[in-house]
């Protein structure tokens, strides 16, 4: 089977509202729509590329495109984890948590977007929870780091109320303007100060060595039990 060589198929994250995973075909499908119909208001570019700029069939294309292109270029020491966002069993987003030597630096990053009828719910929140349950209580993550435009208020929001402590601003250009990104840092005593979600998460252990950690210990192969009768040395 298909998940016996890519065992990340079978990660699952659940919180009180939400599941995240990695999508089938059709919910690529659906997701993409979604990102057609529009991620944020067109006088703001929350991205620092800005895809969202693309027409709508585009949009829905690169979706497509970058799911399979991230998988595609996956390696243990530089990995993205794009998990589409269930509600009620419904498509609303995608929540990224990606790393690069994370066997070393036990670092992670997140991104996220929600698609615009899911605005205003706390669903950000919620996914982001269960991005940091995994990173922290997973795979023992000691950081997470996180980035909001100046202008990006409910990101900034979303970090802070998981913990995340200001860590610098950087100057980038975005659509030909010079903006301001605010940078955010999450250690590991501050999320297990403040995490009030629970997040369950199944299917973890055959994908460790794909986050570039140890996997399980091989379950030790049957040891012979040897009889012997008196005469004899036969084996039963």
């Amino acid at each position: 089977m298909l998940i016996d060589h890519w065992p990340v198929l079978g990660l699952r994250l659940r919180t009180p509202r939400l599941e995240l995973r990695l999508p089938g075909d059709e919910e690529l499908a659906a997701l993409a729509d979604l990102a057609a119909g529009g991620v944020h208001a067109a006088d703001r570019m929350p991205f620092l590329v800005p895809w969202t700029d693309l027409p709508p069939a585009e949009r829905a294309r690169s979706v497509v495109q970058h799911h399979w292109r991230r998988l595609g270029s996956w390696s243990p020491d530089d990995w993205a984890l794009n998990l589409a966002v269930f509600a009620d069993g419904r498509v609303v987003g995608l929540q990224t948590v990606a790393a690069q030597d994370f066997g070393v630096l036990r670092q992670v990053g997140t991104g996220s977007w929600l698609g615009m009828p899911h605005h205003g719910r706390g669903i950000g929140t919620e996914m982001r929870a269960a991005v940091l349950h995994l990173a922290f209580a997973g795979l023992g993550a000691d950081e997470a780091v996180s980035d909001a435009f100046a202008d990006n208020a409910a990101s900034a929001a979303v970090s802070r109320k998981h913990g995340y402590r200001p860590d610098g601003v950087e100057q980038v250009v975005v659509r030909g303007r010079r903006m301001t990104s605010h940078r955010f840092r999450l250690t590991r005593a501050d999320w297990e100060a403040g995490r009030t979600t629970p997040v369950t998460i199944d299917g973890l252990a055959p994908c460790l060595p794909l986050f570039g950690l140890p996997g399980q210990a091989p379950p030790s192969p049957p040891q012979e039990v040897r009889t012997f009768r008196a005469g004899s040395s036969s084996t039963w």
